[in-house]
C-alpha cells in the first residue's frame, strides 16, 4: 500500500508584471503521495515520489516530471519545496506530479557520475541520463493510474540538464520539455570553466556536493568567512587535493586532469548529442544567471539549427540562477523589475506552455523569443534571437585617457593604457567578505550570503573602479536612448610582459549622479554583460599557446547576447582587468599547466591595452534600428 500524504496547494499570486492584468486565484487542490522504486534497464532502481490530485475521479491527467540530484525531499523528509517553487502555479491546474532522485543520489540506487556522457548510441547495453529518462517515462505512463499518456519535463540547472538529456532520444510520451538554465558545455561557458579560465569557487564546492556522500548535499568546509582570503591562503591549486580533496574526488581530479578542451569535455558536451527537435521545448534562463546563461543560450541555438517544425522557444528574464522558479519576483539586489516577474513567467508563459501541449488547452502560441529588456523593464518579443533584422552594428573605441567614443582615434593620440596585474593581489569579483558560491543561498536574511551566488552580477562596480589594475573606458552622457539588442564582443589589442594573461571585460550602465527616481542609485555602475578569456586559448581551446612578451595580439572576448536599454543621460562603461577572484582562479601569468603550478610560477606582469588606429581596441554590439514588439 503506498504511503499517503495530503498536500494542499492554495497559491494566490497577483500578477504585477508590466501591462498584464492580475491573475485569478487558483482553487485549493489536495494531492496524494505514493512512492516507487522505478527499475532501469540495467536493474538499478530509482526512488520516485508521485503526487496525484485526491479528487482525480475518472479524469486522465498528464504527468509533470522532475529529475534531480539534490534530493526530492527536504531535511525533514517532506516534499514541500518544489510545490512552493517549481510547481507553485502548475499544481493548482491539476497535474500528476512526479519527482525522482537521480541515479546514485539520495534514495536511488546505482552510481552517480557528474556530467555522465551519452553512451547508449555506441553501446546499446550501457546506461546514461538519456536512457534513465526514457525508462522512467516508460514506467510512469504504463503504471501510474489515470494518466493521459503525456509527460512534460522541467527543471532548473542540473535538473534542467536532465531535461536536455531526455531530448537526446525522447520517449514518445514526452510531449513538452523545459530545460531551464541547463548547462551544455562545461568548458566553454557554464559553471566550471569559461573560455578556458577555471571557475575556482564553484568548482571547489561541487565535489563536496556530489562526490563524498551521495545521500546528502554536503558543503565545502571553509574555515574562513571571506573565501577570497581562504583561496589566497591556500596557494596553488595543487594544495586543494593535499588539504581537502585527498585525491578522493573524481570530479575535482577530472577538472585538474583536463585543463584543455580535450576528449573528456567533448564527450560530456550536450550539444552534438542533440540531433533533432521532436518535442516542443521551452528554454529559460536569466540575464544575470551567474552559472548557466551561456549554456542555456547555446542549447537554444543548437536546437534552433535543428528545428524544422518550429517547436523551439526561448525566454530570458532579468533573473539570477533559478529566480523565475523561486523568487523573489520583483527585484534582484538594488535592481527593481517593475513587477512580480516570477508570477508573470509562471502564470503567463510556463503554465500556458504545458497546458497547450499536455492538455490541448487553447493558448496563444508563444513567440520565438520572449526577452525582458533591462534598463526599460519591458518584455519584448522577437522572431529570432539574436535578431536578424531591425538591428545595426555599432562600435565604441577605447582611448588611453579613459574615453569611450564612436569616433575613430586620432593618429597622434596616446595609444596605450597600462596596468600591473599581480597574482598576489587579484581583483575581487564581489565586495568582500565574499561567501562561498553556493554555501549560503538559504541564508537569504543575511545579504553577505546572497552576494556570492546571486547578487554579485548586479553589484555596484564602483567597489573596484578605482583600483590601479582595472581600466575604465567611459562615454559622455548619452544624448538619446541606445537599445542594445543582440551579440556583444570585446576586441582587445593587448600585450603582456608575461607568457599568459587573463582578459576580463565588463560592459556597464553608469547611472546619472542626479537620479531623482531613486537617489540612492545615483552614479550606480550596473554590470550588463561580462566574461573572461584565458589568453593562451586565444586561437584554440584544445591547443594552448604561450604569449610572446611584448608582442601585440588580438583577443576576442565573447560577451554573448543581451537586451538592454541604455537610457538618455546614462553613460556606457567598459572595464578591463586580468583577475576576477576567486570566481576565476589566479593565472600565474607564466605559461604552465596551472593545476601543477608552483608558488614561484605566479608573477606580476604589466598589461598593455592598445588604443590606436593600428590597434583599435573596442567593444562591438548590435543596436535596434526599430522597436521590436513589446508587451
Amino acid at each position: 500500500m503506498p504511503a499517503l500524504l495530503l498536500i494542499i496547494v492554495s497559491l494566490f499570486n497577483e500578477l504585477s508584471a508590466p501591462a498584464m492584468p492580475p491573475a485569478l486565484p487558483q482553487p485549493a487542490v489536495e494531492y496524494v503521495k505514493s512512492e516507487a522504486m522505478i527499475p532501469m534497464r540495467d536493474g538499478v532502481k530509482l526512488y520516485t515520489q508521485i503526487y496525484a490530485p485526491k479528487e482525480q475521479e475518472q479524469d486522465e491527467l498528464p504527468i509533470l516530471f522532475l529529475r534531480t540530484p539534490y534530493g526530492v525531499t527536504n531535511p525533514d523528509g517532506e516534499f514541500t519545496t518544489h510545490f512552493a517553487t517549481t510547481f507553485r502555479e502548475l499544481a493548482p491546474q491539476r497535474y500528476i506530479i512526479v519527482v525522482q532522485d537521480a541515479r546514485g543520489r539520495h534514495k536511488s540506487e546505482g552510481q552517480f557520475i557528474w556530467n555522465r556522457p551519452v553512451t547508449h548510441r555506441d553501446d546499446p547495453e550501457s546506461v546514461d541520463e538519456s536512457t534513465d529518462a526514457w525508462d522512467s517515462i516508460d514506467w510512469l505512463v504504463k503504471n501510474v493510474p489515470r494518466n493521459n499518456g503525456r509527460v512534460g519535463m522541467l527543471g532548473v540547472s542540473y535538473p534542467g540538464w536532465y531535461v536536455a538529456m531526455a531530448l537526446v532520444d525522447p520517449h514518445p510520451a514526452l510531449k513538452a520539455a523545459s530545460p531551464q538554465a541547463s548547462p551544455s558545455d562545461y568548458f566553454m561557458g557554464d559553471d566550471f570553466f569559461h573560455n578556458g579560465a577555471f571557475r575556482l569557487s564553484p568548482s571547489a564546492e561541487l565535489p563536496y556536493l556530489f562526490d563524498f556522500d551521495p545521500k546528502t548535499n554536503a558543503k565545502f568546509p571553509y574555515d574562513q568567512v571571506d573565501v577570497y582570503e581562504f583561496f589566497l591562503d591556500l596557494g596553488p591549486l595543487s594544495q586543494m587535493n593535499e588539504r581537502y580533496m585527498k585525491n578522493a574526488s573524481p570530479t575535482w581530479n577530472s577538472f585538474m586532469a583536463h585543463a584543455t578542451y580535450d576528449e573528456f569535455w567533448e564527450a560530456g558536451c550536450t550539444l552534438p548529442q542533440l540531433t533533432e527537435v521532436a518535442v516542443p521545448t521551452l528554454n529559460v534562463v536569466g540575464w544575470w544567471d551567474a552559472e548557466n546563461l551561456g549554456g542555456a543560450l547555446d542549447l537554444y541555438a543548437r536546437l534552433e539549427t535543428l528545428d524544422k517544425r518550429d517547436l523551439n522557444r526561448l525566454v530570458v528574464g532579468p533573473w539570477f540562477h533559478g529566480q523565475w522558479s523561486r523568487g523573489p519576483g520583483d527585484r534582484l539586489g538594488e535592481y527593481e523589475f517593475g513587477g512580480d516577474l516570477t508570477a508573470y513567467y509562471q502564470q503567463k508563459i510556463e503554465a500556458l506552455f504545458f497546458a497547450r501541449w499536455l492538455k490541448d488547452e487553447t493558448a496563444e502560441e508563444l513567440p520565438e523569443a520572449t526577452m525582458f529588456q533591462t534598463g526599460s523593464n519591458v518584455w519584448k518579443t522577437y522572431d529570432a534571437w539574436p535578431p536578424r533584422v531591425g538591428v545595426a552594428p555599432k562600435e565604441l573605441f577605447f582611448h588611453a585617457d579613459g574615453e569611450l567614443t564612436s569616433n575613430p582615434l586620432a593618429a597622434d593620440e596616446k595609444s596605450v593604457a597600462t596596468y600591473v596585474s599581480d597574482p598576489a593581489k587579484p581583483v575581487p569579483y564581489s565586495k568582500r567578505p565574499i561567501q562561498g558560491f553556493w554555501q549560503g543561498l538559504k541564508d537569504s536574511h543575511d545579504p553577505r550570503f546572497d552576494r556570492a551566488g546571486r547578487l554579485w552580477k548586479v553589484e555596484d562596480q564602483r567597489f573596484i573602479a578605482d583600483r590601479p589594475d582595472v581600466l575604465n573606458f567611459t562615454t559622455e552622457p548619452l544624448a538619446e536612448d541606445l537599445e542594445l539588442t543582440g551579440a556583444i564582443a570585446a576586441k582587445l589589442f593587448a600585450a603582456t610582459t608575461g607568457t599568459d594573461a587573463d582578459w576580463v571585460v565588463k560592459l556597464i550602465d553608469v547611472y546619472p549622479e542626479d537620479y531623482p527616481d531613486r537617489p540612492e542609485m545615483g552614479g550606480y555602475q550596473l554590470m550588463v554583460a561580462d566574461d573572461v578569456l584565458r589568453g593562451k586559448f586565444r586561437r584554440s581551446m584544445k591547443r594552448p599557446e604561450p604569449l610572446t612578451p611584448g608582442q601585440v595580439e588580438e583577443f576576442t572576448i565573447d560577451l554573448r547576447t543581451r537586451n538592454h536599454l541604455f537610457r538618455k543621460g546614462h553613460r556606457i562603461m567598459v572595464q578591463v582587468q586580468s583577475s576576477w577572484y576567486p570566481l576565476i582562479d589566479r593565472n600565474p601569468q607564466t605559461f604552465v599547466d596551472i593545476p601543477q603550478a608552483k608558488a614561484e610560477d605566479y608573477r606580476p606582469a604589466e598589461q598593455r591595452v592598445y588604443c590606436s588606429l593600428e590597434y583599435p581596441s573596442r567593444i562591438e554590439f548590435t543596436v535596434a534600428e526599430a522597436a521590436a514588439s513589446g508587451d
